[in-house]
């Protein structure tokens, strides 16, 4: 099955870059104009209408081998008939039954405990004499 797999995406890969490839030696629609006025030549490798039809023919076959390598590796990918339960996605299906331990438990602790907040700190700053002594300024009031 893998091999297949390598084969598909190897003949994909080839069609996908021989389709940039003749893409690329394609004339634009513009071209045909600027090449009467004197700016290009009017032959070609293919003559003068064959080189459309040959290198069109060709892209549309490079496409076509394409999304047939597609569908086939998209079918091979989902497992290709070869389900053993006929169902819907992979969140209709058991977990296993046997499961890690949690990464990043805290050491010391049982697997699950939830760990106690520490105590809450102080969120009124001192005021009166017994801050006159600590570290923030003192703001003054009208």
């Amino acid at each position: 099955m893998q091999i297949w797999m390598t084969l598909i995406l190897a003949v994909q890969l080839l069609s996908a870059l021989a389709m940039i490839g003749l893409v690329l030696i394609q004339h634009g629609k513009g071209a045909d104009m600027g090449a009467s006025f004197g700016s290009g030549a009017s032959g070609s490798l293919f003559g003068a209408t064959g080189s459309a039809n040959f290198l069109s023919r060709s892209t549309a076959v490079c496409a076509t081998v394409f999304f047939v390598c597609t569908l086939a590796l998209a079918y091979l990918g989902s497992g290709g008939g070869s389900r053993v339960e006929s169902g819907g996605s992979v969140l209709d299906r058991a977990a296993p039954a046997a499961s890690a331990p949690a990464t990043g438990a805290i050491p010391g602790t049982a697997p699950g405990a939830i760990p106690t907040a520490p105590p809450a700190a102080p969120t009124a700053l001192p005021t009166g004499p017994a801050a006159a002594g600590s570290a923030a300024p003192a703001i003054p009031t009208k």
